[in-house]
């Protein structure tokens, strides 16, 4: 069974919290220099906010929470602007998505979710991962709606936005899998 974000939402919005407020003296030193606080965030925080996060379906609300909380943390940590007129100015948001070199949130667990995809995927069939991954439990009746958007669904919608033809061969070459990888922490497309 895949979790969702959803099963622990009130747990993990308070725990990324605590993650960044107690390390917020250190983004507010002017010690640091940005880079190194970009990198305390990128190891200290990030983990905490996507424990769990190959599992994750992500929702269109949950995305939005996620990114809200990052644009929080690196506008903390690239602080204002100050103008020619003596205003400051808060970054933008594509400000900020250039200086992290749009390796955001979302891109981050979207490329875990595609490393997890592959690890299942070389798996043998009787393994306790793959069942539980492909496990679904027979339902007497189907309620009403749209059909909720599943764990590999949604894989397979960024498996098929990055443009990945034959995902199954490019699974079996780990270095090509590892590559594509490497390219959705970056990528535009999702």
């Amino acid at each position: 069974m895949v979790a969702t974000y959803t099963t622990g939402t009130f747990a993990n919005i308070s725990l990324r919290n605590k993650a960044f407020y107690a390390n917020q003296d250190l983004f507010k030193s002017k010690l640091l220099s940005k880079k190194s606080k970009l990198r305390m965030y990128q190891t200290l925080v990030r983990p905490v906010v996507t424990y769990a996060c190959e599992t994750w379906v992500l929702k269109e609300n949950i995305k939005s929470k996620l990114r809200v909380y990052e644009r929080k943390v690196l506008r903390r940590i690239y602080g204002p602007i100050k103008e020619s007129d003596g205003t400051w100015q808060t970054k933008s948001n594509d400000e900020l998505n250039r200086l992290i070199g749009n390796k955001n949130i979302i891109n981050y667990i979207k490329a875990q979710r595609l490393a997890w995809f592959g690890h299942v995927h070389h798996t043998p069939d009787k393994s306790m991962v793959k069942k539980k991954v492909y496990e679904r439990a027979p339902a007497l009746t189907r309620s009403l709606g749209r059909p909720k958007n599943r764990w590999e669904d949604d894989v397979k919608s960024d498996i098929t936005k990055m443009k990945i033809t034959n995902w199954k061969e490019c699974i079996r070459n780990r270095p090509k899998w590892k590559e594509f990888v490497e390219k959705a922490k970056t990528s535009l497309k999702l």
